[in-house]
């Protein structure tokens, strides 16, 4: 399960996604999952899909390794589901003691796992496609006009590019941990819950060592490479819009539309 998470990861393609501007991708992820909470109609919800499958499509991502990432929140999903099926009050449907499925359960529990799986599809289809630099990049220029309230932008975006480069190095230390001790006998599959999650906790000690000297060596070579931030601070590969990236920006905002357009019309 540790390397089924995407988020974070990038995967190297040729294709349009990657060569769009980083702010245009950013923008574009922040609209899917505006349009996923305002869709509230399975008719909604088929758009939504063609949108990120189109999305998905020009990416060149492999599909397979795009759903890899959601067998990292079956359980967080089964349980949303489970609780709005028999907690959500409504037209009952099916009844046994205490237990009671409701109509208004069963399409609040759809709709919940819809928005989740598109919501990790969404992230994962933006880290996949930029690179952390990218990401730091385009994050700073988008939230560059808070500069005047006297935020630290820099600092922000590096902070954000660094946690999300972060997550694959710790998954990728936390799978060497458990191979480690489960070649000296440690057990990590057999048990219910909460035995699985009691085996989980002699993982924690290496791993935030494993953390904490990975930081403190980022923070070691930024200093010996006198790296600050700040206005002054260039850039290798400076961000300009191209006109795939306008042409983006058009289809983007046409979707949102259609969003809202659905939600007013309530389709």
């Amino acid at each position: 399960m540790i390397r089924d998470i995407t988020i974070g990861q990038y995967y190297p393609a040729d294709s349009v996604l990657h060569k769009m501007d980083p702010r245009a991708k950013l923008v574009g992820t922040l609209v899917f999952i505006i349009s996923v909470f305002v869709f509230h109609t399975f008719q909604g919800y088929a758009v939504a899909t063609v949108f990120l499958a189109a999305m998905i499509i020009l990416s060149k991502v492999p599909l397979k390794f795009m759903f890899k990432g959601l067998k990292a929140i079956v359980m967080l999903l089964m349980i949303t589901v489970v609780f709005n099926i028999f907690l959500t009050p409504g037209k009952v449907l099916w009844q046994w003691g205490i237990l009671h499925v409701t109509e208004e359960g069963l399409k609040l529990a759809g709709r919940m796992a819809i928005r989740l799986t598109y919501l990790v599809i969404g992230s994962s289809l933006m880290t996949l496609t930029t690179t952390p630099n990218q990401l730091t990049d385009g994050l700073e220029r988008l939230l560059r006009p808070l500069n005047k309230l006297h935020v630290p932008i820099h600092e922000i975006a590096m902070m954000m590019s660094i946690a999300l480069r972060f997550i694959p190095i710790l998954l990728e230390e936390t799978d060497k941990i458990m191979k480690a001790q489960i070649a000296r006998g440690a057990d990590f599959e057999n048990g219910n819950i909460i035995q699985r999650a009691k085996n989980m906790v002699p993982l924690l000690v290496p791993l935030f060592i494993s953390a904490f000297r990975r930081a403190n060596d980022l923070a070691m070579a930024m200093e010996a490479r006198c790296y600050h931030g700040g206005d002054n601070r260039t850039q290798m590969k400076p961000l300009h819009y191209e006109s795939r990236d306008y042409i983006a920006y058009v289809a983007m905002f046409a979707y949102l539309a259609i969003a809202i357009i659905f939600r007013i019309a309530g389709i």
